[in-house]
């Protein structure tokens, strides 16, 4: 057996030796034959086996064409360059890939053919496209993937019953919240680690729930009632929930899977992804599928190019806008709609096919968005005809696709769309042309969605030309806030769509000059706004009660890059993820705006709070614990009292502690001079030196020459 020597050991050898290595020519060393010394070479056999190349990918990019014409030899040559034209334009067949066998005794073809991409998506596109294309009337494509047939080749031919599994509690998927605190969750990614907490406001600093390294390969993310936590891999996407210990629930196999979006009831979960295409002048290759969340089946999946998808959304990935799909008429997740070219696709999700199996056709649409709570699509479509023909926004009606309301608008640059998140009142945010069109103005078209009829109110803000920084509807509520201005310090308007007599009128509450601030936060339960000034503010924060009509506290949260509410309303959330080098980290904020503690993270990536799910309360009941809320608030001031308690005693057992500590310190040191007291007084020949009174204090001056000058005296000779 040969002895094993590291290339360290050869060092070490030779540094005993005295001899220089690198004046060896190692490449002029011949070992005996079949000698190697124990050092393996790069060209082993075992080295090979240990880590095989990949040369085939198997069937996976082969797709087989049936239900072609049969032809004897003299039409081979046209049959084979009509299927190569038709296939070709998905994607590029390899060299030779194109294959019909032939009957050796008829010489004619069989009846179908075998064609070879280079990648299992172009071959998946293949087989989507053209399944079911009409050649002639007698011959309609049947195209499977080739993998295919050795999946139904395995099927039994004898039917067996299912194993019926014996029945296993699932994991409680609400116990968050029923917390006694009744505290909220939150999910941070810093690091390599992903961990959840509660924050924990009375003790003022968050307590761990859940701590997981390389938990996710690239983000987190709630689903919108915060049943479910969902990571993202390299191979697909994955749910976890239950106790405190956060199971895995189930897989989403979708490999190289860069997005996901939950429907707004948690029952769907959107994954995608892009390829790079064999052809550089092509565009990316989309892959998007819809899982059952519960069961983890495929509902339903839509691959295609980036241009099929790329009219949609608002975050570009690879040329295509996410979220592709919008999900609509409220928690009940019935519909979902992309928009394309001319047309806004609206999906049932009983079937999962287009609606009355036809898209609603809209000419030149280029944006639409669902109503929070009804099944109402607003959607905008621009100018047309150099303004011949008007811009305008329309409302429609789902299943029925009746249009509500349209409001026809003239001289439009831009038009953004925001709906209040109970469906009452919708905005439109219209950018003019000034007659000159050198410049614009900005309005508002208000839509009273609930109201008869659904009346519309223009609103003009007192100086027309103040550029729109931020717009926000008030939750739950009936006021809106915008930040506009052109200077670097912005003015803050408050609107209300009720009058002091409750009249169906919109009015102004108040304007805030000269605030430093970009963007707006309501709470949740409205009545509260946090006015940030982020980037260029670097953080500046304000906290205003708009039923008072007054700023509550001041704040700052230096180069914070997120502002984000609990879901309750009580507390907020300031961060700095790592797009900064420096201050990474996160503060909570009670809602008055009192600073209550900070953690700091390097390479901080996420703050998220865990959403609730609705109260199941009516607004009735609410109504009644707001009134009452004296007689339902004493056991919680008890229990604040109590916490209050807690920590003066947790604080004077801390102090207490210090002050033992510090007594302990000054004996230690007491004692220790005390057993050094004979070494100094024979260092002071016998003198007991350590009593203050024993020593004469004398003051004495002493005067010191630092320096002399001399000054010259310039001579003269006088001459007579």
């Amino acid at each position: 057996m040969a002895l094993e020597i590291s290339m360290e050991g050869i060092e070490a050898r030779a540094r005993e030796l005295g001899v220089d290595l690198s004046t060896v020519d190692l490449d002029s060393i011949t070992l005996p034959a079949g000698e190697d010394f124990g050092i393996p070479s790069d060209d082993e056999d075992f080295l090979r086996d240990d880590d095989p190349m990949e040369l085939e990918m198997g069937f996976a990019n082969i797709v087989v064409v049936d239900n072609l014409p049969v032809v004897p030899p003299e039409k081979f040559e046209k049959l084979e360059n009509v299927i190569r034209k038709i296939y070709s334009q998905i994607g590029a067949i390899k060299e030779g890939g194109l294959w019909m066998p032939v009957n050796p005794e008829t010489k004619k073809t069989y009846g179908y053919c075998f064609v070879e991409y280079n990648t299992p998506q172009e071959a998946e596109l293949a087989r989507e496209k053209t399944n079911g294309y009409k050649l002639d009337k007698s011959h309609i494509f049947a195209v499977n993937m080739f993998d295919d047939f050795d999946k139904y080749m395995k099927v039994p031919d004898e039917w067996m019953p299912a194993e019926i599994k014996p029945y296993t509690p699932g994991e409680n998927l609400q116990k968050w919240l029923a917390d006694e605190k009744a505290r909220d969750q939150f999910v941070i990614r810093a690091g390599t680690f992903t961990e959840v907490y509660w924050n924990d406001a009375r003790q003022k600093m968050p307590e761990l729930v859940f701590q997981k390294q390389y938990w996710t390969d690239s983000f987190i993310q709630w689903s919108p009632l915060g049943t479910y936590l969902a990571t993202v891999h390299r191979q697909g996407s994955q749910v976890w929930g239950g106790d405190d210990k956060f199971e895995r629930l189930m897989r989403f196999a979708h490999p190289q899977v860069k997005l996901i979006d939950f429907s707004p009831g948690e029952k769907y979960l959107v994954t995608y992804s892009s390829h790079e295409p064999s052809n550089p002048r092509d565009t990316h290759r989309v892959v998007l599928n819809i899982f059952d969340v519960r069961t983890g089946k495929v509902m339903r999946d839509f691959k295609g190019s980036a241009d099929e998808f790329s009219a949609s959304g608002n975050i570009s990935v690879s040329g295509v806008s996410w979220p592709i799909f919008r999900w609509g008429g409220g928690k009940d997740d019935k519909y979902f709609a992309r928009l394309g070219k001319n047309v806004i696709s609206v999906y049932e999700t009983e079937t999962f096919s287009l609606l009355d199996k036809k898209s609603l056709k809209v000419e030149n649409v280029v944006d639409f968005c669902w109503s929070p709570t009804d099944p109402i699509i607003a959607l905008f479509v621009p100018e047309l005809g150099g303004g011949n023909q008007p811009a305008r926004v329309s409302l429609v009606q789902i299943p029925g696709k009746e249009e509500l309301r349209q409001k026809n608008l003239f001289s439009v640059s831009d038009c953004k769309m925001y709906w209040q998140n109970s469906g009452e009142y919708l905005a439109v945010q219209v950018d003019r042309y000034t007659k000159t069109k050198k410049s614009t103005y900005t309005g508002f078209e208000l839509f009273r969605i609930k109201e008869r009829d659904i009346p519309i109110e223009v609103l003009e803000l007192d100086n027309k030309n103040d550029k729109i920084i931020a717009f926000a509807w008030e939750p739950k509520g009936h006021r809106f806030a915008v930040i506009h201005g052109d200077g670097p310090k912005p003015d803050i308007s408050f609107y209300s769509m009720r009058t002091a007599n409750n009249i169906s009128r919109v009015s102004k509450l108040t304007t805030l000059k000269s605030k430093q601030a970009n963007a707006l936060y309501w709470s949740p339960g409205g009545r509260f706004i946090v006015f940030a000034g982020l980037k260029g503010f670097n953080g500046q924060l304000e906290f205003y009660n708009v039923d008072e009509l007054e700023t509550m506290a001041t704040g700052e949260h230096f180069m914070a890059t997120d502002i984000m509410w609990d879901p309750t309303g009580r507390y907020l959330a300031s961060a700095v993820t790592s797009v900064h080098e420096m201050e990474n980290g996160f503060q909570i904020w009670s809602f008055s705006g009192k600073q209550l503690y900070k953690v700091s993270k390097d390479h901080f990536y996420q703050f998220l709070w865990r959403p609730r799910p609705p109260s199941l309360l009516t607004p009735e009941k609410e109504e009644e614990i707001s009134k009452n809320l004296r007689k339902y608030s004493k056991k919680y001031e008890q229990e604040d009292q109590d916490a209050f308690n807690q920590l003066s005693e947790q604080e004077r057992k801390r102090r207490k502690q210090l002050q033992e500590d510090w007594e302990g310190w000054v004996a230690k040191w007491k004692q220790l001079h005390e057993e050094e007291r004979p070494y100094r007084m024979e260092l002071r020949d016998g003198e007991a030196s350590d009593d203050e009174e024993e020593y004469d204090t004398k003051e004495v001056e002493v005067e010191e020459v630092v320096d002399v000058h001399e000054e010259e005296v310039p001579f003269e000779l006088d001459q007579e």
